[in-house]
């Protein structure tokens, strides 16, 4: 079962002005205030980077709004706990020894955990490589009014 999509996503992906891609109205849903939540003074300093990279671009998509705080912490620190089990792979190995034989490393698991929940995290936001053209149209459609075929 797909992730319901934000109205504004449905919208940028739309046949035409007010329709999904399958041309059915988009309900716009509630009227919530488009704002960008404030991060949180807490995170980690690679969650930070990754609030910093991502909030603009969604922010000037109109698909933020306060409430989505808790949702978008957890992606960053799932980002944070991604790229730390990273680091540890390149710096420690892929395996290790036991006394069992050899074993993948505790990181590796970490990381593919880790990058499940990152793509989940990722997709309520438009954030994943399907979504990457749909987003990039709606970022910048300066000139496009004068399009009959937009």
């Amino acid at each position: 079962m797909a992730t319901a999509q934000p109205a504004a996503l449905k919208l940028i992906k739309g046949r035409a002005p007010g329709k999904d891609t399958a041309g059915r109205e988009v309900n716009l849903g509630p009227a919530f205030r488009r704002i960008a939540p404030e991060p949180p003074d807490w995170l980690s300093e690679e969650a930070a980077a990754e609030w910093r990279r991502v909030v603009p671009g969604l922010t000037r998509l109109d698909i933020l709004k306060e409430e989505d705080r808790a949702v978008l912490v957890a992606y960053c620190e799932t980002w944070s706990t991604y790229v730390g089990a990273i680091r540890q792979q390149h710096s420690e190995g892929l395996t290790i020894e036991a006394r069992q034989g050899t074993l993948a490393h505790p990181a590796v698991g970490i990381a593919r955990n880790a990058g499940r929940e990152l793509r989940s995290f990722a997709a309520h936001f438009g954030l994943t490589p399907s979504s990457e053209q749909a987003l990039a149209r709606g970022a910048d459609d300066a000139g496009e009014d004068d399009n009959p075929f937009a």
